[in-house]
């Protein structure tokens, strides 16, 4: 079992993408990103991208495939294969159990759309038994400031979300509202690395920097 989260350090890329991009659509060069992830293929083996949009796709890999899928979570129980979810500021969420493990991609948009939810609804019927649920860097709800109507839009369904910042203006907490989703799912196992990708130096974060790279959980059975 594999369970992973990179940073931004120790790769090959320049400038707003140093160092350690894995992310091919953020206006990096091709070559770069390459070397990135042939660098992580060497340590990890198979690795398996998707094409995020912050929507609620799922596909389950059961080979690795040579185009990468349009979802914002990969389901696998094949072994040997790598699971990629690519974040900068969103959170990555890595379910694993013995028979089944999944990279999530969970945004403000995929915590409305349940995401989390229907993801270990699909695990559980493909026999996974106890889930552990493990949470990597994302931007911190004291960071993610929103306008106020964003913010009573996102908490009227998940009211854990609310947050302020150190100023005192409306801002929302994923973690804090993800967490509420995986208890009611039943996940009492849940890590978190409470890093905050706004405040890391060490991780890319969009809300921070603007155009900026990406970085990711990996999960493999």
């Amino acid at each position: 079992m594999l369970c992973r989260f990179t940073d931004r350090q120790s790769g090959f890329s320049e400038g707003e993408f140093a160092e350690f991009n894995l992310a091919g659509h953020v206006g990096d060069s091709f070559k770069n990103v390459s070397a990135n992830r042939n660098l992580l293929e060497d340590q990890l083996g198979a690795l398996q991208f998707m094409q995020q949009v912050h929507g609620d796709q799922i596909v389950i890999i059961e080979n690795l495939l040579t185009q990468e899928p349009v979802a914002d979570a990969l389901i696998t129980a094949t072994p040997g294969i790598s699971l990629a979810v690519l974040v900068a500021d969103c959170i990555p969420l890595l379910l694993t159990s013995n028979e089944v493990v999944a990279a999530v991609h969970v945004g403000r948009r995929g915590l409305e759309n349940e995401i989390a939810r229907m993801v270990i609804k699909v695990m559980r019927e493909m026999e996974a038994i106890e889930i552990v649920a493990h949470i990597g860097p994302s931007i911190c709800g004291q960071c993610y400031e929103v306008p106020k109507e964003l913010h009573d839009q996102i908490v009227a369904s998940h009211p854990a979300a609310t947050c302020q910042t150190r100023k005192g203006t409306h801002s929302l907490d994923l973690v804090a509202a993800l967490k509420v989703v995986l208890f009611s799912e039943e996940i009492d196992q849940i890590t978190d690395l409470n890093i905050c990708t706004f405040e890391s130096s060490n991780h890319f974060s969009y809300r921070r920097s603007g155009v900026t790279g990406r970085q990711a959980g990996l999960v493999r059975l």
